[in-house]
């Protein structure tokens, strides 16, 4: 069989769990399921090794005003390192709360100089390659305003490496190769090498994590879950109805965040399922240094970190023709979780939805995605 790396494949796939793994959940007795869930989503979390959290944060309000129907906050709150994080907290124009909260999670595409500006609008001028980005992957359209606009408190902002988050050349070694001249140019050729490289950077930030003892999923984890508190701590959202979804990128951090952060009412990953048997032979190479938790592999599936929130609401939605994974990995991540669902006593509560086509998120599977927001959130 030919793989990704040759006749090493079967040797290293010899050492994945040929039955799912120790941690698994899938044939879980139903009487048994809290206490194990319990603890698979610690173990999960040590292999993740998040480094120390942020103390709770008070963000600050940077600006407000109205635009296409909705009131926005432009909000920002310091870290534990680095820059500030810059979000958008978006809601409908007159709303009385509380409303349901959603963390609205934006992608990777290869395009770290913009974070939450990828998947909003907040006035007619949208810089070209927004635009684009949005027509790539949207059906051009900004769905967390989309979102706002059925009646959400719907924050977004920049994650760790993007946006305002996006690591500023300034600060690094004269040694590393490639550096571009200016981090700041926000012209379409600026930002094009400023994409270019921070894709060739990743590689040093991961194994520099590694090096630290944590890894890139365990600070996503940490900070998007401040996020979550600046949700919970608003009097316009209703603690008890908080939503996170996302795609690709943003797919990825809602399997972890989702997965482990048990004030997620309800869940969409979008374009981010299948298994580590199909990074491990077949696909590790279109993906991120941002996917990968040393160790877990052999304890539980990827899939089935989405899973640990079980029984709670969780839509994944897949395309047929996504390069992004193989098809037949992403069936049997489907039927992971089916199984631990229906172990957790809530079939019901699982809903896996194809498309046609390739990697997106269009208008037919964010109206979906907002139906399921608003089925179990009401």
């Amino acid at each position: 069989m030919k793989n990704m790396i040759g006749a090493y494949g079967p040797w290293v796939e010899s050492l994945l769990p040929k039955v799912p793994g120790p941690l698994s959940l899938q044939h879980c007795p139903q009487n048994e399921f809290a206490e194990r869930r319990a603890a698979a989503l610690a173990r999960v979390v040590e292999c993740m090794a998040p480094p120390p959290a942020a103390a709770m944060v008070v963000p600050t309000i940077d600006r407000r005003y109205e635009y296409d129907g909705l009131e926005i906050e432009e909000l920002s709150w310091a870290q534990t390192a680095g820059a500030r994080t810059e979000a958008f907290l978006l809601k409908p124009r007159g709303a009385t709360g509380p409303l349901p909260g959603i963390l609205a999670l934006h992608d990777h595409g290869g395009f770290k100089f913009f974070g939450k500006e990828k998947i909003t609008r907040v006035s007619d001028n949208v810089h070209p390659m927004v635009a684009q980005h949005q027509a790539d992957y949207y059906s051009g359209l900004a769905w967390a305003n989309e979102l706002a606009r059925r009646g959400n408190v719907v924050l977004v902002h920049d994650a760790f490496a993007f946006g305002s988050r996006r690591v500023r050349v300034a600060d690094l070694s004269d040694k590393l190769p490639g550096l571009v001249p200016d981090d700041a140019d926000d012209s379409v050729e600026g930002i094009t090498a400023y994409n270019t490289w921070a894709g060739q950077h990743e590689h040093v930030m991961a194994k520099s994590l590694f090096s630290a003892g944590t890894t890139w999923p365990g600070v996503f984890f940490n900070e998007d879950r401040v996020a979550i508190d600046v949700l919970f701590a608003r009097d316009d959202v209703d603690p008890e109805r908080i939503g996170v979804g996302g795609l690709s990128g943003g797919g990825l951090r809602t399997v972890f965040l989702a997965g482990l952060d048990d004030r997620v009412k309800c869940a969409v990953c979008v374009g981010m399922m299948t298994t580590w048997r199909d990074f491990l032979l077949h696909k590790s190479f279109t993906h991120t240094w941002m996917c990968f938790v040393p160790h877990l592999p052999r304890e539980l599936d990827f899939s089935e970190i989405l899973g640990l929130r079980a029984p709670q609401p969780t839509m994944v939605m897949n395309t047929h023709e996504d390069g992004l994974f193989t098809h037949s990995e992403m069936e049997c991540a489907e039927q992971n979780l089916q199984r631990v669902f229906k172990s957790a006593g809530a079939p019901e509560k699982f809903n896996c939805s194809w498309y046609p086509g390739g990697h997106k998120f269009d208008r037919e599977m964010q109206g979906d995605a907002f139906d399921w927001f608003a089925r179990w959130l009401a």
